[in-house]
C-alpha cells in the first residue's frame, strides 16, 4: 500500500532542499498530479495538507469532482487544474470545473473556456503550454507563437493569463533538461515584462523537479511520488 503521508513529507522536502539550493525567492507550489488516482487516494492527500490537484482527463476528472463537493471530509477550498491536452469538443465540461487550465495550446481552446465559463464562477486561470522540445508527439504552442497567443488570451474577460507550462524531451542527460527549462524560464521573464500578472512557471514532474527547480520552476506537477506509479 502507498504511504501517502511519508511520499508528501518526502516530496515536500526535495522541494525545500531544491529551492535553496537556487536561492528561490519564493515558494514553489505542489500541484499533486491525481489522474487515474480514486478519490480514496486524493483523500489522503488532501488530509496531509495538500489543496492543488491535477488531472488529465475529462470525464474522469468530473467524476471525481463532482464525487468530493458531496464528501464533507473536503473541509476546506481545494484547487482543480486540468493539465492534459483539451480538444475542443470537450472544454465546457473543464470550463464550469476547474480553476485552472494549464494546457491551453491554441486560441480556439481558449475562446471556448472564454465562452463557456459561468458568470458565477471566478475568472479561469490559464497557462500557455510550449512545446519547448519541438517533438510532434507533444501538444503545446511552438516557442514563436507564445508572445502572440499570449496576447491573444489577456484580452478574453473570463479568463485570466497566468503563466506557461510544458513538458521536456524525455532525456537522461540532465544538460539537455536543463536547457529545455532554461529557454522556458527566458521566456516566462519575456512575458511578464508584457503581462504583469504572469506569476506561474510549471515544469518539473517527479524525474526532474531538482533541475525544473534549478532552472525557475514556481510549480511541480508530482504524480508518481505521491500517488505511486499508475
Amino acid at each position: 500500500m502507498t504511504n501517502i503521508s511519508n511520499n508528501i513529507v518526502a516530496i515536500q522536502k526535495k522541494i525545500a532542499d531544491a529551492s535553496t539550493k537556487a536561492q528561490h525567492s519564493s515558494k514553489v507550489q505542489l500541484l499533486a498530479v491525481s489522474k487515474t488516482k480514486p478519490v480514496s487516494l486524493i483523500k489522503q492527500a488532501f488530509a496531509q495538507g495538500l489543496s492543488h490537484f491535477g488531472e488529465n482527463y475529462v470525464q474522469e476528472s468530473i467524476e471525481k469532482i463532482q464525487q468530493i463537493k458531496l464528501d464533507s471530509d473536503f473541509n476546506r477550498p481545494i484547487y482543480w487544474y486540468f493539465i492534459g491536452p483539451l480538444q475542443s469538443n470537450k472544454t465546457r465540461p473543464v470550463a464550469e470545473n476547474f480553476d485552472w487550465v494549464q494546457s491551453v495550446d491554441r486560441l480556439k481552446i481558449a475562446q471556448r473556456l472564454n465562452q463557456q465559463r459561468p458568470e458565477h464562477l471566478a475568472i479561469l486561470n490559464i497557462c500557455l503550454q510550449v512545446n519547448i522540445s519541438g517533438e510532434k508527439s507533444k501538444s503545446g504552442t511552438t516557442l514563436s507563437q507564445v508572445m502572440e497567443l499570449a496576447s491573444q488570451v489577456q484580452e478574453l474577460p473570463r479568463l485570466k493569463l497566468r503563466g506557461i507550462m510544458a513538458i521536456p524531451q524525455k532525456s537522461d542527460d540532465l544538460n539537455i533538461v536543463e536547457q529545455q527549462f532554461s529557454t522556458l524560464h527566458n521566456i516566462y521573464k519575456v512575458l511578464q515584462q508584457h503581462h504583469p500578472d504572469i506569476d506561474t512557471l510549471s515544469m518539473g514532474m517527479s524525474n526532474d523537479l531538482e533541475s525544473a527547480i534549478k532552472c525557475g520552476s514556481t510549480m511541480v506537477r508530482i504524480g508518481t511520488d505521491i500517488f505511486g506509479a499508475r
